[in-house]
């Protein structure tokens, strides 16, 4: 049997998303998923860092051209970037995997909350 990797952190990540869609539904801004889920995250004893900053370089320059925060830094493993979207598109899932890269994590969630349904995505690179 071929296991996900990190797939015990991504299971519980995906479970709270799931808890927090049931009760709010679809909707509401970014910022109060992100709340809700934050509060979840803790239920199931996950250590995260919310909205992280990241500088992001170009070709090592040492001053760096911009900066980027991801949603959720979880257990210094996973990127959890959310939406709150009627439906997921390409340019939701290029940033995603540019946050994957320049926080220089292996495997990632996109989670949107904005669908009548929770949707998510999950990234590897």
């Amino acid at each position: 049997m071929n296991k996900l990797k990190y797939a015990d952190i991504t299971e519980k990540i995906i479970g709270a998303s799931f808890e927090v869609h049931k009760f709010l539904g679809n909707g509401f801004q970014e910022v109060i998923y992100q709340r809700a889920l934050a509060y979840e995250l803790t239920q199931v004893d996950l250590q995260f860092v919310r909205e992280m900053r990241r500088d992001i370089y170009y070709k090592d320059l040492p001053v760096p051209i911009g900066s980027r925060r991801a949603d959720f830094v979880v257990e210094d493993k996973i990127l959890v970037e959310l939406k709150a979207v009627i439906q997921l598109e390409d340019v939701h899932l290029a940033q995603a995997l540019n946050y994957l890269k320049v926080y220089k994590l292996e495997v990632g969630l996109l989670i949107n909350f904005g669908s009548k349904s929770l949707t998510f995505k999950r990234l590897v690179m």
